[in-house]
């Protein structure tokens, strides 16, 4: 079978850890490139994460650093959620530099790009500030993009601003430009990732799975995205879960645009449904998971993280 290549661009991050250890384990993608974006802690802290992780699962993918702030406005991070360094909760080994590369994660994207024989699917589950950048500087990979699945946007209301998602409301600038690129998108949005939860049950059976699973459930304890009382939310999660089983989501194709200016929405995903614009779509936005299946499936990959 051959595997679907992927770049990551991620922040690493409680949620970020979990979608690795599924894409980094999965028999149906070949993970090219991680690259990091500031988001949920800063840049030295999400790339030292990203380190630790491969490290951890004995998996060597370079890395590659990225933006250490968005495109044009201050870094507001998420280290409330995700506690000061990203990822608290667990005694990760110190992990060498041998797998971060010299190159710049814009760069390195151009690099693996333009030398793939098959076309990549780039998966930000960060802000979109690197892929934005890797646009405006090399227009010419777009051709060889299959398509953007991204974790990031709400229909409905936000989870930074009243109306506008973290990974967008980071980034907004960034985000208009990747949504302005004519390549195909799925937004998995906040809705779905509200509803993606690990719940207590599940969360003792990673206690005991396997070396993964333990150390997910350490990083789970001090994980403010939920609770483990009431259920964590897996918001990145949904990218991977969408590579490799779409039907867990219903999903509508519509145009998606990203507000800039307004004084209390910023950051806003403007999806259209009903068509007011008058826009041809140019998004696949997942508006609904079903919540059982994504549990089973969560759990099976992560039994096979060994």
């Amino acid at each position: 079978m051959l595997k679907r290549p992927i770049i990551i661009d991620t922040d690493p991050g409680i949620d970020d850890a979990v979608a690795l250890a599924i894409a980094l384990y999965s028999e149906e993608l070949d993970v090219k490139l991680i690259t990091t974006i500031a988001g949920n802690v800063g840049i030295d802290k999400v790339t030292f994460n990203a380190l630790k992780l491969l490290n951890y699962f004995k998996k060597e993918v370079p890395v590659a650093m990225g933006a250490a702030a968005p495109l044009i406005r201050p870094l507001e991070d998420a280290s409330n959620v995700h506690g000061v360094s990203g990822m608290e909760g667990f005694d990760f080994e110190e992990p060498t530099e041998d797998l971060l590369l010299e190159e710049n994660a814009v760069n390195a994207m151009y690099r693996v790009i333009q030398e793939s024989e098959a076309k990549i699917t780039l998966v930000p589950i960060g802000p979109l500030t690197n892929i934005a950048l890797l646009f405006k500087v090399y227009p010419e990979v777009k051709n060889n993009i299959q398509e953007i699945v991204l974790m990031g946007g709400s229909v409905t209301r936000g989870n930074k601003g009243v109306m506008s998602e973290f990974n967008i409301h980071i980034d907004p600038e960034a985000a208009k430009i990747v949504f302005d690129s004519g390549l195909p998108i799925v937004m998995a949005s906040l809705d779905v990732g509200w509803k993606a939860l690990v719940l207590p049950e599940d969360s003792a059976q990673l206690e005991t799975m396997n070396d993964v699973g333990k150390m997910l459930y350490s990083l789970f304890k001090r994980y403010r995205g939920g609770s483990m009382k009431t259920g964590l939310k897996m918001y990145d999660s949904c990218a991977i879960g969408y590579l490799l089983k779409p039907e867990m989501f219903e999903t509508v194709d519509t145009y998606v645009d990203i507000e800039l200016n307004g004084s209390m929405t910023t950051g806003a995903t403007i999806v259209d449904l009903k068509g007011y614009l008058n826009k041809p779509n140019n998004a696949k936005v997942c508006v609904d998971v079903d919540q059982q299946l994504f549990r089973d499936w969560l759990l099976d990959s992560l039994r096979k993280c060994n």
